[in-house]
């Protein structure tokens, strides 16, 4: 006969959350957008920093992705033009509350719409990550530490094959300006006449009839065609000279 469980109870039932690591570049180097926790009773890790995320909504949530996207939305204020999931944890440990599973999100956010946080988050601050992809010099809540450096694997793993990294960029972007975001997400350089190569082959970016003023010349402004969908390159980029 097969052994039949019992289902539990809802004061066993664990706590559902996603959380958000929500990624920029500003002054040449990526940042992690943090929110202070609250400082109230009850409250697990008062007045730490973490991600921004929550609770699932099942009223208002039809699925992980829009819980990500509405927290999104209520923490900075502004939409994403790239979000997956990354990982799921779970434990008794994770949270002093109760048994709890988090779903972890990755989003990207242009450089002109990361200057100023907006959104509900009562206190929200860009944080410089580490090479190793951890915050700099903060200490998060919930090992939210880890989830940081897992979303910036997964970023720097597809970046050296799609061109996710142009969603940091403002439009329109020329092609330096380009390739500088990839080495600064990626943390190496690549080779100019390759990736140069590469793109323009792909047909991902649209070229414009105008230019920006350079210490040199001219150079070309261009746009993606969809910023929503991501361009896979046939081979993996290559690393060499960034000047050369």
């Amino acid at each position: 006969m097969p052994r039949t469980t019992s289902p539990l109870l809802p004061t066993q039932r664990p706590l559902v959350t996603v959380d958000i690591a929500i990624l920029t570049v500003l002054d040449e180097r990526p940042h992690v957008l943090l929110v202070r926790r609250p400082d109230a009773p009850g409250e697990p890790y008062p007045d730490a920093w973490a991600l921004p995320g929550g609770f699932v909504d099942i009223d208002i949530d039809d699925s992980l992705e829009a819980c990500a996207m509405r927290k999104l939305r209520e923490k900075t204020g502004v939409e994403t033009p790239w979000l997956e999931q990354v990982a799921a944890h779970g434990g008794p440990d994770r949270d002093p509350r109760g048994w709890s599973v988090t779903h972890l999100y990755a989003a990207l956010v242009p450089i002109d719409k990361a200057l100023e946080p907006g959104g509900n988050a009562s206190d929200a601050r860009w944080h410089p990550l580490r090479r190793n992809g951890r915050p700099k010099g903060v200490k998060l809540a919930f090992a939210h530490a880890r989830l940081v450096a897992e979303a910036v694997a997964r970023i720097r793993r597809k970046s050296e094959y799609t061109d996710l990294p142009v969603r940091l960029l403002p439009e329109p972007f020329t092609l330096p300006e380009m390739q500088n975001m990839f080495e600064i997400v990626l943390d190496r350089s690549i080779d100019k006449k390759a990736f140069r190569t590469r793109v323009l082959a792909g047909e991902m970016l649209e070229e414009l009839d105008s230019a920006r003023a350079t210490g040199k010349r001219p150079a070309r402004l261009y746009r993606l065609r969809d910023r929503r969908q991501l361009h896979v390159f046939r081979r993996a980029l290559e690393g060499g000279d960034a000047a050369a």
